[in-house]
């Protein structure tokens, strides 16, 4: 029997990842890239660097628990930094790390995307309810 190391069996791991797996570590990452949340603010934070206070004036809708959540997450696997400065009140800011970056330039796309194809999203779903085909 071979013994491999830590690392020989990290590589061999990666290897055999399919995100098509349910229990496969890259569909978990799937999982969460595909929130509209993390979507937004990664987006958000393209622009550069941001303060939690701009964040939720700038995405509509988000709780203050469920950005906190968002922002917690990314932040845990290195998509984001936050740095937090001594004040009164205490400021804390948000910043894509290298790898966030990468990711933000698919999701910046996508975002982009919906922007232009939206009203041809809206005809379609216009003529699929109006051909009969309800759910």
């Amino acid at each position: 029997m071979v013994t491999m190391t830590a690392a020989q069996r990290r590589e061999q791991a990666r290897v055999e990842y399919d995100a098509f797996i349910k229990g496969c570590p890259t569909n978990q990452l799937l999982d969460r890239l595909s929130d509209k949340w993390v979507s937004l603010v990664v987006s958000a934070l393209a622009d550069g660097p941001q303060r939690y206070s701009d964040l939720g004036r700038r995405i509509a809708g988000v709780s203050p628990k469920m950005l906190t959540q968002t922002l917690r997450s990314l932040e845990r696997d290195g998509l984001l930094t936050r740095t937090v400065t001594p004040s009164v009140p205490v400021r804390v800011d948000y910043e894509l790390t290298p790898l966030g970056r990468s990711l933000s330039l698919l999701l910046v796309a996508v975002k982009d995307w919906a922007e232009t194809h939206i009203e041809q999203v809206h005809e379609a779903r216009d003529r699929y309810d109006t051909e009969g085909h309800t759910s």
